[in-house]
Formats: C-alpha cells, structure tokens, sequence
C-alpha cells in the first residue's frame, strides 16, 4: 500500500541558495531554463522531474497539451545494454519478445521478479544489432540488471542521457520546424531517428506518455543543451509550445490508460492484474518470472474509474456492495471529460467495466463511481499514431 501522501498535502522540492545534501540527485539539462517558470520537483530515479510551474495551473497546462504542444523534461533514466549478450540479457529481464525488435525501432520493456510480480517498465530503443538504450520508469532494477548479467558479455552502463517529450497535436509542426531536414522518414509509431537540430545529432524516438501526437528526444552529455533548447523552444513558438509540469501530463495518462509504475502496478501485481498481460511472450525462451506467469490468474484486477461528482484520492478506498474491494492508484479530474477519473486495483477478478461502486474523494466523502474500461477514449490509439487529429474545442 501506498504510504507517501496523507491525501491533504504533498513534498516537493524547489531549488534554493547553497550545497548539500543533494549529492546524490541529478539535475536535467534543462534544470537551469525551467527556473524562470517557478518550477517544483518530485524525485524519480534519484533525478529531479518537474511536476508544476508557478506560472502555468494545471488545467491550462493539460489544454496545451491537447490543443498545442507541451514539452516536459522527464525524470526517466536511459541504461546503455551493450555487447554481444546485450539480447540474451534482456531477453532474460524482459517478459517481451526483445529479439522482434529491429534496429532503429522501439520496444516496451516490463520487467518482473521471480513470482511474477512487476518491477518496473519502460521504453526501450534498439541502436545496435548489439546495443540499446532503455529508459526506465522509477525503479529499483539497474543492480537488478547487473546481477543477472553474470557470465554474459554485456556492459550496463549510464550514458548520463536525459529523455524529454514534445507531445499534442502540433508536436509533428515543432519536429518539421525543427529538424534540419524535417520529418525522418520513415518516422511511425514506436520508431527513432538521428536528426539534425539546430547543427546537432540528436536522438528521437516517435513515444510518449500521454497518447497524443507527439516525439521525445535524447539530450547526451557532449550536446551544449542551451543552444539546443534555444532551437527547439523557437520551433515551437508558432505552435504556442512550451515547458509544462507532469501534474497536467498526469490527467492525460489516465485518460489514456498508461500506467505509472510502483503506484498502478509494484511487485503485488502481475502484468494480467493490470492488463499488460499482452506483452507477456510465452513463447520465447525462458525469462524471469514465466514459470509464476504461467501458473498466474489471468484475471485482470486494475480498471478506470468514471466519477461524476468527486475526484478520486490516490490510496483512497473502493466500496463495493457495501465492503473495500479494492484501491485508487490514481486520480484527477478531467477538463476534457468534465468528471473526475482514475485508476481502482480491486482485490479480485469479480468487478469489471461497468459495475458501479464507491469510491473515496480527496474530501474523504464516498462518491457513486463505475468501472470503465481505458483507453477512456480514442479505445483504438489513433491519435498517437497519427490517423486521428483530435484538438477538443476546450468550449465544448
């Protein structure tokens, strides 16, 4: 269970004069130019990741992002898998097929312990018939990673890159702008490029976290990050594009039905519990965890939740037939929508989309809420790949 918030106030950090006591944090490139926008952090893989400005609210944070286009500098820590083991290893941490992943493309990586429980997820992208960057979600997994790489040859490293998104519906405009030469092609969904920006060789990749249109990219040690952003941010001034925090980010994920690791899902759940079960390869070889997974409850335990009249409190009770059933993961209210939504990890299989229930509100009051099935939208995925141009009329 969740222990970190009283559902009443939050920890964040801001930057103030003096050293100490930071040591062992890392700023992103970036850290320096949010500044001017009042940023304030959380600590995601022991790296600081803005999660509001002073001068942008929440809501007019998620309408840029549905209606323009908002970069956030994420807190994801990319882990460098290289040598000729570099496949079988992952392979091996990875209940995903990684050997169907072709070199310039991208891959999503769940890894899992021994019972089936999760560990953490992320996006991987294949450099190298023998090298890959993978860009974890926060976890406790680099040590794991090295400790099963005994007797393989394969360095994991840290490339000391930083991983930021451009994501909205005129995200692709920033890229054309933006890149020397455009658009790469080809440039589909889960795929990378080498681009020129601004006179440097950048790293992109076409992912996100947030289900709309959009592309992150690279920023390595050698890159002069100023000039970079310089470049990027005057692309984007026609598109209206800017900085923004992963509070507004957040109402969209769930929107969406992207998960956030160690809250949706932690070592408690399996991928079926949460509906990853998809990517689970049973017929590769032998991975960590397959031998849990096949014996596993294919039940699937996590929905989204559709409240009219309250917003759900993350860690706050679910009431079903008049007992707790279950947990908020995650909770927002939807500018969009116009009602609150979140995440409920019920204790079993029974409840599904649809089953109407109780959930807690961040008042602490019990709201009528049903289950529902995520995406809570866009049900196919169209408008991350481009088949669907989707800008709500905030009006409506």
């Amino acid at each position: 269970m969740m222990t970190s918030s009283d559902g009443k106030t939050r920890d964040l950090i801001t930057s103030r004069p003096g050293a100490g006591w930071d040591f062992n944090l890392r700023r992103h490139a970036y850290h320096a130019i949010e500044a001017k926008h009042g940023p304030h952090y959380c600590v995601y893989n022991r790296r600081f990741m803005c999660v509001y400005m002073d001068d942008l609210p929440t809501d007019e944070g998620y309408w840029l992002l549905r209606t323009k286009a908002a970069c956030l500098h994420t807190g994801e820590w990319p882990l460098e898998f290289k040598g000729p083991d570099a496949e079988k290893l992952m392979n091996l941490l990875f209940v995903n097929n990684i050997s169907k992943v072709k070199v310039g493309r991208c891959g999503y990586g769940i890894a899992c312990f021994d019972d089936g429980g999760l560990i953490v997820d992320g996006v991987f992208v294949r450099l190298a018939e023998d090298r890959f960057w993978y860009a974890q979600a926060d976890g406790d997994f680099v040590n794991w990673a090295r400790a099963h790489a005994k007797g393989m040859d394969v360095e994991i490293t840290d490339p000391e890159v930083n991983v930021s998104q451009i994501q909205g519906p005129l995200a692709m405009d920033v890229l054309k702008d933006a890149a020397k030469d455009g658009i790469p092609e080809p440039f589909g969904y889960f795929g990378s490029a080498w681009v020129d920006v601004g006179g440097q060789k950048v790293l992109i990749t076409r992912t996100g976290y947030t289900n709309e249109l959009g592309w992150e990219f690279y920023t390595e040690p050698h890159h002069d990050a100023a000039d970079l952003w310089a470049h990027l941010e005057k692309a984007g001034a026609p598109y209206g594009m800017r900085m923004f925090g992963l509070d507004s980010m957040n109402i969209r994920r769930i929107e969406a039905g992207i998960l956030n690791a160690n809250s949706d899902f932690d070592e408690t759940t399996t991928p079926y519990d949460v509906g990853l079960g998809g990517f689970v390869a049973m017929d590769k070889g032998d991975f960590i965890g397959k031998a849990a997974l096949e014996k596993a409850d294919k039940g699937l335990r996590l929905h989204g939740i559709v409240c009219p009249d309250g917003e759900p409190r993350v860690n706050g009770r679910v009431e079903w037939n008049g007992k707790v059933a279950g947990r908020v993961t995650a909770g927002a209210t939807s500018p969009y929508l116009g009602h609150g939504i979140g995440y409920a990890l019920m204790d079993s299989a029974e409840a599904g989309p649809g089953t109407e229930l109780m959930v807690e509100g961040n008042d602490g009051l019990l709201y009528a809420a049903t289950l529902a099935e995520t995406p809570l939208y866009d049900k196919a995925c169209e408008i991350p790949r481009g088949k669907l141009v989707d800008i709500p009329d905030r009006a409506a």
